[in-house]
């Protein structure tokens, strides 16, 4: 294994609105064995080109963050976080980590996340998505990240990052569960999303880009882009959350979140007064640990959770 801080270099690429300091370590790929493939058909990767795991420690403005990622991936999958049975409600979200379109926050963004929800009777399916490919060196994969970091601070820019196959592993992923209600004890009507930053991109593309029931019943869009998008007049109900001192979109209004009401579709916003960018399931400290309870109570408003007979 091997450590890397890269600070420096990210200071130079990244702008003072959005400065990352990196710590990132390789590790080992954790098991996957509950993971379920996407399409399991696709050829077995190569050696060396298949997707590496790291722990990364980043702080992004007064936010601290310490998680596994893994980046490079090219065979997605999702994996299960089912509830006890004696209190599932029937309700399921697909959740998608955020990253930047280089890589996946798996367990600030996905575990910890699906596992409180699968605590409180939601099953949730982490979903590890394809990524923009990055150099397979650290060092360049930390430059790399820096640029993007300046890229997605700049006005406009923002729907420039993109990765369209994440949009599709997204609408496959709601397939996949959905076609196993049974097995897994949900509603396919009451089966959305929960996305952060790529992730909330990753979310609105596939409710954007999804047909009828192909898309999410309901979304979760955290601290993603603000900024206006053409919305279907059959949306789904969105859950938007961001903190005012987001360093990479504190600037953008609340234009989603407009777009969304004015096209006649439910929409609820919890703008926090601190955060910044990445506060994942909450930041000790601040109002964001409300992120996930307030997540909850909204999808029970809407008679999203109840038992099944």
């Amino acid at each position: 294994m091997k450590s890397l801080s890269l600070a420096v270099v990210l200071a130079i690429a990244t702008p003072a609105v959005a400065q990352p300091d990196i710590k990132m370590t390789s590790v080992p790929a954790p098991d996957q064995s509950a993971a379920i493939p996407l399409y399991p058909d696709q050829p077995t990767v190569k050696a060396g080109q298949d997707e590496q795991w790291s722990r990364m420690q980043v702080t992004i403005g007064t936010n601290a963050m310490d998680n596994v990622m893994v980046r490079n991936v090219v065979r997605p999958t999702i994996t299960p976080y089912l509830p006890d049975p004696a209190k599932a409600t029937g309700a399921a979200v697909i959740v998608a980590p955020g990253g930047a379109f280089l890589s996946l926050s798996m367990t600030g963004e996905g575990s910890d996340v699906a596992r409180w929800l699968a605590d409180h009777g939601v099953a949730a399916f982490v979903l590890k998505y394809r990524l923009n490919e990055t150099p397979r060196d650290d060092r360049a994969f930390l430059a790399m990240m820096g640029a993007r970091f300046a890229d997605a601070a700049k006005p406009g820019a923002v729907r420039t990052i993109e990765e369209p196959r994440a949009t599709q592993d997204a609408l496959k992923a709601l397939m996949i569960v959905r076609s196993r209600a049974t097995t897994y004890g949900i509603d396919p009507a009451r089966t959305g999303m929960i996305g952060f930053s790529a992730g909330a991109m990753t979310t609105l593309n596939a409710t954007l880009e999804g047909k009828g029931d192909q898309r999410p019943a309901f979304i979760g869009y955290i601290y993603g882009p603000m900024t206006d998008v053409a919305v279907p007049a059959d949306a789904p109900p969105m859950f938007s959350a961001i903190a005012m001192d987001d360093g990479l979109f504190k600037r953008q209004g609340f234009a989603i979140v407009e777009a969304w009401r004015e096209a006649g579709s439910s929409v609820e916003l919890h703008a926090y007064e601190r955060g910044d960018h990445g506060f994942g399931a909450g930041k000790p400290g601040t109002t964001t640990m409300g992120l996930m309870p307030q997540f909850y109570a909204w999808m029970e408003a809407r008679g999203l959770l109840f038992k099944r007979p």
